[in-house]
């Protein structure tokens, strides 16, 4: 078998990405937190990327691992792939299966509930359409302060001692919550209504699986200028 930059081809790990987006992010926190090597490449458009159109034809999205030469999609499957695939660092998912039920379940709720709201803000047509997509990202919020306090049991991530499947899911939406912020005014996570996420916010962005790969916020907000043409970013 032949090696690439060392490393047998069937174990040579790639990761196709975006730096803007919350969804490579988690992908990449996983694989640094399993202390994996991988290759990072980044693919600025991906509706026409061939390597994208190649590995991922039906969606044609990123994030796309690509692991010797098989290709793993989809954000959350990915972290599953790397927590089942190497036992190198702490788990990421829980070892009983009620309590991955339960990981499984929240980020579900992530990106279904709070993500499409964080895009729902972004895209309203006028205040009142932004109004109710703030309260909804509000009602979010509150109840993953009240996860948290649940899951966490005193200690500093939902996963516990150290980052879990929860924390990677939430955590990377915190960039584009940031940018939010500071658009419409709003803080989503607040000392005073969420201080359980407030102190978990600093926790994680200074972990070491995390903060390596954090995009920059200043640049995240000009990027989103250019995605969302919307006066909310004008």
């Amino acid at each position: 078998m032949g090696l690439m930059n060392g490393v047998n081809n069937d174990e040579y790990v790639r990761l196709l990405g975006a730096w803007p987006s919350p969804f490579v992010l988690r992908t990449r926190i996983a694989l640094n937190l399993k202390r994996v090597p991988y290759e990072y490449l980044e693919e600025e458009d991906t509706l026409n990327s061939e390597s994208v159109l190649n590995y991922n034809p039906v969606h044609k999205q990123i994030p796309i691992l690509i692991h010797g030469n098989k290709p793993i999609r989809e954000s959350l499957n990915i972290v599953m792939y790397v927590d089942e695939t190497w036992l190198s660092g702490p788990p990421i998912l829980p070892s009983d299966p009620f309590h991955r039920a339960v990981a499984r379940f929240w980020d579900v709720y992530i990106d279904e509930h709070c993500f499409t709201s964080i895009n729902g803000v972004a895209v309203a047509k006028d205040e009142e359409e932004r109004k109710m997509a703030i309260a909804k990202l509000e009602q979010c919020m509150a109840l993953l302060e009240e996860t948290f306090q649940e899951c966490s049991k005193g200690r500093g991530f939902f996963g516990g001692d150290n980052i879990g499947f929860i924390d990677i899911g939430f955590g990377s939406m915190l960039g584009p919550l940031k940018v939010l912020e500071k658009f419409t005014g709003v803080k989503f996570i607040h000392p005073e209504n969420t201080p359980g996420l407030f102190h978990w916010a600093d926790r994680f962005y200074a972990h070491e699986a995390v903060k390596p790969v954090l995009p920059d916020i200043e640049k995240l907000v000009e990027f989103a200028k250019l995605k969302f043409n919307t006066s909310i970013f004008k």
